[in-house]
């Protein structure tokens, strides 16, 4: 009878965790978004926009990012300038308003259940655009500099970072498919009314 009774207070978790997916995925992205106006994230991300078929189109000369890449907390003016001239700061500034509005609306669908349902889905979407850079991007694997751990499966420090968005994509659907259901259950008490 115990082990009852304590299982039916851990199931207030469930709520707690609904909540607490919304709030992490509008932490996450106001910060990622937020990063996306400075130029070291922007030129940080150029590999994964460089190799994306779709995003690629955004950038005039994406086969050249590789002898343009400056490493976070140097300058190269040289460099930089590349970085302006292929639009490098334009897209990423374009994401970081993306990534704030869809955190926006994941936030807002505490409130507002439609709000979430479409934020949601943007997030869902989104992630699925960025797992996709574990195909697209050679940078999210180790590469071959004489290791003998290289290639599939050794995941790179972009390919960490990138992975965790399953994370992100399993509490998007959360978000979208809860804040449905609420929607469904305020019609269903209008229509008793």
């Amino acid at each position: 009878m115990a082990v009852k009774e304590l299982l039916k207070k851990v199931t207030i978790l469930n709520q707690i965790g609904i909540i607490l997916a919304h709030i992490a995925i509008f932490i996450i992205f106001i910060w990622i978004g937020g990063l996306k106006f400075f130029n070291y994230e922007a030129e940080g991300i150029m590999p994964f926009v460089a190799n994306n078929p779709i995003m690629k189109q955004f950038i005039p000369n994406p086969q050249a990012y590789k002898d343009n890449k400056i490493p976070e907390g140097t300058i190269n003016e040289i460099k930089a300038k590349w970085h302006q001239e292929n639009h490098t700061y334009v897209v990423s500034n374009i994401l970081g308003i993306l990534i704030i509005s869809f955190g926006i609306l994941v936030f807002l669908g505490l409130f507002y259940p439609i709000l979430g349902v479409i934020g949601g889905i943007l997030v869902f979407l989104m992630t699925l655009t960025t797992l996709s850079f574990l195909i697209t991007t050679p940078e999210t694997f180790v590469p071959n500099l004489g290791g003998e751990n290289y290639g599939f499966p050794y995941l790179s420090g972009a390919g960490r970072l990138v992975i965790k968005d399953l994370a992100i994509m399993a509490c998007a659907l959360i978000v979208s498919g809860n804040c449905a259901r609420e929607m469904l259950n305020r019609d269903l008490e209008s229509n008793k009314s």
